[in-house]
């Protein structure tokens, strides 16, 4: 076997994923892509159209996720989010509390940087809190609340909790025919869904849903094809470069906000290197800040008064410290968790929603008291 060098390809990883980082701050910028903004249109105008554009985004990376496990590309077994054990309480409050968060913090961890982009003071500042609370809840006090009351409570999918491998055993089909006939279904059913109504057949609901979803799917080849190395030549053993987990990755934006800061705090620590998640997040505001300063709509933007302020604060808090709980954000585990077809992604998905619009629902009600 030819040695690999695994610096130079660590490399590659890191400038592919920047590549693809950028088109996806561009894309979500052209497009208003927002969790978010897809749960607010829905609760207070009664509008699906970015809801139909999630959809389609979740779809189409699925169908790609899933395509490539079954044609032997990738093993799903390799990302954190199909192991067997699934902590569902961590993942359920951590949702909920993530869902609150962005909806105080006027949007999840992508739109923040995707505002930072446009030129929003505000979610610079959000940037900033929400990374220092992923840290506490990585390392620090919330992280110590977190591993000894939530995380043990837990149950365990015996072959791992991707959907794909549930079926495979079930019908008593192949892991690559489970993961064809999983990603199939149900990411087909998604994109159908988005399709049916002519509000999921505009030209920004098409760019946003697919750009997304083909980006998403395009780091999962990233991280598990060209970032995976059988053999390393000095360990002799399997490994994924270039990622925090040490298996293989996708876009998610709590975790690596917190990865960001500690990497420039601790620049001169040699043991602090660049990896895929850190440099996603300058990709995605480079990528908004060209296509906002292209079109015309980059504004300075700062808080109207204390309370946005305190507001934002909260929010930011929320995000920072639910979505470590929830090991991801409404990207991190409702785009590209969900396309590993993994349960615990789908549980932390329907409690970030959950959260969304109780966050929403409270908003309407202070506005009410204040008239």
């Amino acid at each position: 076997m030819q040695e690999v060098d695994v610096v130079a390809l660590g490399h590659q990883v890191l400038w592919a994923t920047f590549a693809l980082s950028i088109i996806f701050g561009a894309i979500a910028q052209k497009t208003h892509f927002c969790t978010m903004g897809a749960v607010g249109d829905i609760v207070n105008i009664g509008d699906w159209s970015r809801m139909r554009m999630w959809a389609l985004a979740i779809g189409v990376a699925m169908l790609g996720f899933n395509s490539m496990a079954a044609a032997g590309l990738l093993d799903p077994t390799r990302t954190f989010y199909t192991q067997a054990r699934v902590p569902w309480l961590s993942l359920a409050l951590g949702g909920l509390m993530f869902g609150v968060g962005m909806v105080l913090a006027s949007g999840c961890g992508s739109k923040t940087l995707v505002r930072i982009g446009g030129g929003n003071l505000k979610s610079l500042v959000v940037f900033t809190v929400m990374a220092i609370a992923a840290l506490a809840a990585m390392r620090g006090v919330f992280g110590v609340a977190r591993v000894q009351w939530l995380d043990p409570v837990a149950f365990t999918i015996p072959g791992g909790q991707h959907l794909s491998a549930v079926l495979a055993g079930a019908a008593g089909l192949s892991a690559a025919q489970g993961a064809l006939w999983a990603g199939a279904l149900i990411g087909g059913a998604l994109v159908l869904w988005c399709l049916f109504k002519p509000e999921g057949r505009s030209s920004d609901v098409l760019l946003g849903g697919i750009g997304i979803g083909a980006v998403t799917a395009a780091l999962w080849w990233v991280s598990g094809v060209l970032g995976f190395v059988p053999e390393h030549p000095e360990t002799l053993e399997a490994v994924v470069l270039a990622t925090n987990s040490k298996g293989m990755e996708s876009f998610t934006f709590v975790g690596p906000v917190g990865y960001v800061v500690d990497w420039l705090t601790y620049f001169s620590d040699k043991s602090k290197v660049l990896t895929l998640g850190i440099v996603t997040v300058p990709g995605v505001i480079i990528g908004s800040w060209v296509v906002a300063w292209h079109s015309g709509h980059f504004r300075w933007e700062s808080f109207r008064g204390t309370e946005d302020l305190v507001n934002h604060l909260v929010g930011a808090v929320l995000m920072g410290v639910g979505g470590v709980t929830a090991m991801g954000c409404t990207v991190g585990q409702g785009l590209s968790g969900v396309s590993t077809l993994a349960v615990g992604s789908f549980i932390a998905l329907v409690f970030i929603v959950v959260g969304g619009v109780l966050g929403l629902k409270w908003q309407t009600w202070r506005i009410e008291r204040t008239l």
